[in-house]
């Protein structure tokens, strides 16, 4: 007879290390044949350039390289894991399929699927909390309600800490139970209808002296105050407890962020409507300019105000942005040329290489009013005062616009002044008529 097994999908989670749903599986008493999938409902979205797809597949040859060693293979298929999984647990006689869960409304949905499709099958599923410290029904108020507000939703947090909860899972004692097979090939690239990134991935190193100065650089771009570990955090490359341990040692305002990330999900997961309409229902009556002409130059960099400019061609070259370049960049699309939200949000989503849809949506709807704990509306940014502020040497700026002095540099699409009483007035208007 066939060896019965356990699966483990690796998903947002690609590590060996410290991997909650991979540490019960390999205790499970069976053998443990690892799984990938491209789903193909995702990658269909996105242009085949996209860097995500690239760092995917580079941290997936890595992953196997790893399992390898250990006299294991990463089984990687491309396609619709609704039929894929219930293939592969059939295939190779698994009794369970072991996953960490993932909170974003396209997963939790094929997830459900795929877990009504194993039980008919007599195949159970097993998933456990991987990607945040706190999930979304672990911190309510004390009627059992959702926070709305971080303040008090962190205080709650805050209250629930334990050593054990930041206590790395020991995967490294069980890796014996990993499949053991012959070297597993990898798809390509090609096969999966992507292309290589010509661009360097920021390293997947938790830089202890950064954490312990996070609070004095964080908000400065022209140094590296921040970790980086944005991406590493999305696709699970590191451990949130590994990190939080550290910020929990060395910081309290890094970890303050990582807090901010489980507040985000649980937003998300509590009021779904929040995904493609504001949060605060009023502030859907917004009439929106909408200027296709001055969108394309806010994409582009070219919108003659100097942080928004560096910051948007920092993004389109590199995948990243800094966290206060983002906040600015944000703001002015929203509040000086009043453009939808939505608008910035997809793009945003379409271009950063961290991009985690909770803390996207969060941070777009927080520049524009319209979220939980939100910047009240007539908090509305200068730009220039951004760059006295926070790049007063121009060093950032000098790196992504290097024209900034010339007379090729655009002049500023709209003035300051005026932008800001535009806007207010609109949103006075708005908010007047819901009520």
């Amino acid at each position: 007879m066939q060896e019965q097994t356990v699966l483990f999908w690796h998903r947002r989670d690609l590590r060996l290390h410290d991997n909650a749903g991979l540490f019960h599986a390999l205790k499970s008493g069976h053998k443990v044949v690892s799984v990938f999938i491209f789903d193909i409902n995702i990658l269909q979205q996105l242009p085949k350039n996209d860097r995500r797809v690239a760092f995917i597949h580079q941290n997936i040859l890595q992953l196997n390289e790893q399992m390898a060693q250990l006299g294991s293979g990463l089984v990687v298929r491309y396609g619709d894991p609704k039929t894929l999984i219930l293939e592969l647990a059939t295939t190779h006689n698994a009794q369970a399929v072991y996953t960490n869960r993932d909170y974003e409304p396209y997963a939790t949905e094929r997830d459900e699927a795929i877990k009504n499709e194993l039980w008919q099958t007599g195949i159970a599923s097993e998933t456990y909390k991987d990607q945040c410290l706190q999930e979304y029904n672990e911190v309510l108020k004390d009627d059992g309600k959702p926070y709305t507000i971080f303040t008090p939703y962190k205080n709650k947090h805050y209250s629930k800490h334990t050593n054990y909860q930041f206590k790395s899972y020991e995967n490294e004692r069980y890796q014996h139970n990993f499949w053991q097979c012959e070297p597993q090939s990898i798809i390509s690239m090609a096969d999966i209808g992507f292309e290589p990134s010509k661009n360097e991935a920021p390293k997947s190193i938790i830089d202890l002296n950064l954490l312990k100065n996070y609070h004095l650089h964080r908000d400065i771009p022209s140094v590296e105050g921040t970790s980086r570990l944005g991406v590493h955090l999305r696709f699970g490359i590191i451990s949130i407890r590994q990190l939080a341990r550290e910020a929990r040692q060395l910081n309290e305002k890094f970890l303050n962020e990582l807090i901010w990330r489980d507040f985000y999900f649980m937003i998300l997961k509590h009021f779904p409507h929040a995904a493609k309409s504001a949060f605060k229902p009023a502030y859907d009556q917004i009439v929106w300019r909408n200027n296709e002409q001055e969108f394309e130059r806010w994409c582009k960099g070219q919108t003659g105000y100097l942080m928004v400019d560096a910051g948007m061609r920092e993004l389109n070259q590199t995948g990243f942005m800094h966290n206060r370049v983002r906040m600015v960049a944000a703001s002015f699309l929203i509040k000086h040329l009043l453009i939808d939200w939505r608008w910035g949000e997809a793009y945003f989503a379409s271009k950063l290489l961290d991009f985690d849809r909770s803390a996207n949506n969060g941070g777009w709807q927080w520049a524009a009013s319209s979220g939980c704990d939100a910047a009240p509306y007539f908090r509305i940014f200068n730009p220039m005062e951004q760059v006295k502020k926070f790049d007063p040497k121009l060093e950032y700026i000098k790196r992504w616009v290097p024209e900034w002095n010339q007379e090729s540099y655009p002049k500023p699409i709209v003035e300051h002044k005026f932008a800001r009483e535009r806007t207010l007035q609109t949103y006075k208007k708005a908010l007047q008529r819901e009520e």
